[in-house]
C-alpha cells in the first residue's frame, strides 16, 4: 500500500479512536522508512496518546525538539546502547539521517554500544551488537507503574469502543 494511503488510513483510524491500529500501521511505516523522521514523530505522537513516556522518547529520540522527561523513560527502559540500537530500528548509516542532530544521535548510541562491547557494530548487522542483548529478542521489561497500567486500560478502552461501534454497524445490518 503506497505511503499517502497508509496515512489516510493511519487518520481515519485516529479519528475514529482506534490507536492500536494506528500504531501497528505506522510501525510498519517506520520499519518501511526508517530515514522518514517525520513518521518517527507521527508514531511517538500516538504512543503520546496512550500515555507511553518511554516509547514515545523512543520514536522521538532522533528529534531535537524533544521531551527530557520522554527521553529518559525511553533510556531507562533500554538501558544499554546494545538495547537502544535494537530499539530504534535504523538501518544504514547515520550520513542518511535528515538532520545533523540525527546523524549525531544515531552516531553517540553506535559509538557508546561499540566502546561497551569492545568491538565495532553496524546498523545493518544486528548480531553485531547483540552481544548487548543478552540473547533475548524482547525488549527489557520493567515494573508495572500506575501510569503504564492506566495507558494500557486507556488503549484497551479505545479498542472496545471501536468494537463495540463495529459490532452495533454489523448487527444494523441485519435489522
Amino acid at each position: 500500500m503506497p505511503l499517502r494511503e497508509t496515512l489516510a488510513r493511519v487518520d481515519a483510524d485516529l479519528a475514529a479512536g482506534r490507536i492500536p491500529v494506528a500504531r501497528q500501521r505506522l510501525r510498519g511505516l517506520v520499519s518501511s522508512f526508517p530515514h522518514d523522521l517525520a513518521l518517527r514523530r507521527r508514531l511517538a505522537e500516538v504512543y503520546r496518546l496512550c500515555g507511553d513516556a518511554a516509547e514515545t522518547g523512543r520514536w522521538m529520540y532522533l528529534e531535537e525538539n524533544r521531551n527530557a522527561d520522554e527521553i529518559a523513560a525511553f533510556e531507562a527502559r533500554y538501558g544499554s546502547p546494545g538495547w537502544r540500537m535494537k530499539a530504534l530500528a535504523w538501518q544504514g548509516p547515520e550520513a542518511e539521517a535528515a538532520t545533523s542532530f540525527a546523524e549525531g544521535q544515531l552516531v553517540a548510541v553506535r559509538a557508546a554500544c561499540a566502546e561497551e562491547l569492545g568491538h565495532p557494530v553496524d546498523w545493518d548487522a544486528p548480531a553485531s551488537y547483540r552481544d548487548d542483548l543478552g540473547g533475548e529478542c524482547e525488549a527489557p521489561s520493567e515494573p508495572w507503574t500506575v501510569g503504564g497500567v492506566l495507558a494500557g486500560a486507556g488503549c484497551l478502552v479505545a479498542a472496545l469502543v471501536f468494537l463495540a461501534i463495529w459490532v452495533n454497524g454489523l448487527v444494523s445490518l441485519f435489522d
